[in-house]
């Protein structure tokens, strides 16, 4: 059945598309789609257009790509679009001129079970962190960045061998679902609004979840064997935590570690030092037990598992990885 609240959606990338995806499907008006311009990728510099863009020409939608969200001709062209509510789902910090103007307000989905994991990389952080759960939260955007009132929160478990991919497309699930739930309980006018400060407890702090740089995925092998399975999967497959292989020469081989398994204590071995057969397995000590290294990226080659790098790669004992 047809809704007459008319939506306007923002997002970017592809955890976005299913909660479009799932107001689409049930019959909500969606006014507008508000994306990421296109930008120039690869070597040929061909313009690549978001995941969310990819799905509005599919069905039709009406796509603004503003460059700027302050725009005078953006916000005109929001306004014309006479939204009750806007949708936001993985996309940019919004001015209040944007946020504010449905008289619905905005509302946001955020993929940690706010008030912890505020900010860019949430999945990838409570990974990282070995947290044992995580979920989905929908909230009413304000000032500060992630902290107005929550609507809904889902919850979902986090495997001890999960990678942050594996979370996030069971997240982009969970999250579609839940902001089917939030959309229909607002349409009632029946819906909770819960302030994020009852949801702390006296003297507990807040795990934040800061964008993560380059610099941020060297591997620390000075850190313990759990410390640096968890890196490794909150890393993995994007943005990739990375070491360098060090030969017994001194020479370096930048390499990323996409998927790994606990391995204990390979015999005394010091931090980054390296135990392979050279042709099935290869093994990291850490400070405390090691890594056996499974899927594995040589810079400028393919992502490959670890039979098949030792295929092609004359890796030997007498070999470390490098900590800076």
């Amino acid at each position: 059945m047809a809704s007459n609240l008319r939506i306007v959606f923002m997002g970017t990338p592809e955890f976005a598309v299913a909660s479009l995806d799932i107001l689409v499907l049930n019959g909500y008006s969606i006014v507008g789609v508000v994306t990421a311009p296109d930008k120039p990728a690869g070597r040929g510099l061909e313009l690549s257009v978001s995941d969310v863009k990819k799905y509005a020409l599919e069905k039709g939608l009406n796509i603004l790509q503003p460059v700027k969200l302050k725009e005078d001709q953006f916000l005109n062209e929001l306004r014309s679009l006479r939204a009750d509510l806007q949708v936001v789902v993985a996309f940019r910090m919004l001015p209040e001129v944007v946020w504010n103007m449905p008289h619905l307000g905005t509302i946001n989905l955020h993929g940690s079970l706010l008030p912890h994991y505020r900010g860019a990389a949430p999945i990838n952080r409570a990974v990282m962190n070995g947290e044992s759960q995580t979920g989905v939260s929908t909230f009413f955007l304000q000032q500060e960045v992630d902290t107005g009132k929550i609507i809904f929160q889902r919850t979902t478990l986090i495997g001890e061998n999960e990678s942050a991919g594996d979370v996030h497309d069971r997240m982009m699930v969970l999250g579609a679902e839940l902001v089917l739930e939030t959309v229909r309980a607002i349409e009632s006018g029946n819906y909770p609004q819960i302030d994020q400060t009852s949801r702390i407890p006296a003297g507990e702090p807040i795990k934040t979840a800061p964008k993560i740089f380059k610099e941020d995925c060297r591997i620390s092998w000075n850190t313990s064997e759990v410390q640096v399975h968890n890196f490794i999967r909150g890393l993995s497959p994007y943005p990739g935590a990375h070491t360098e292989l060090l030969s017994p020469q001194g020479k370096r081989f930048p390499i990323k570690i996409f998927r790994a398994s606990r391995s204990g204590d390979p015999g005394g071995g010091t931090p980054g030092k390296v135990y392979t057969d050279g042709k099935t397995f290869l093994q990291i000590s850490t400070s405390g037990g090691s890594i056996r290294a499974e899927e594995v990226q040589l810079a400028g080659k393919r992502k490959m598992n670890t039979t098949e790098f030792l295929r092609g790669f004359p890796l030997s004992q007498g070999w470390t990885v490098a900590e800076s």
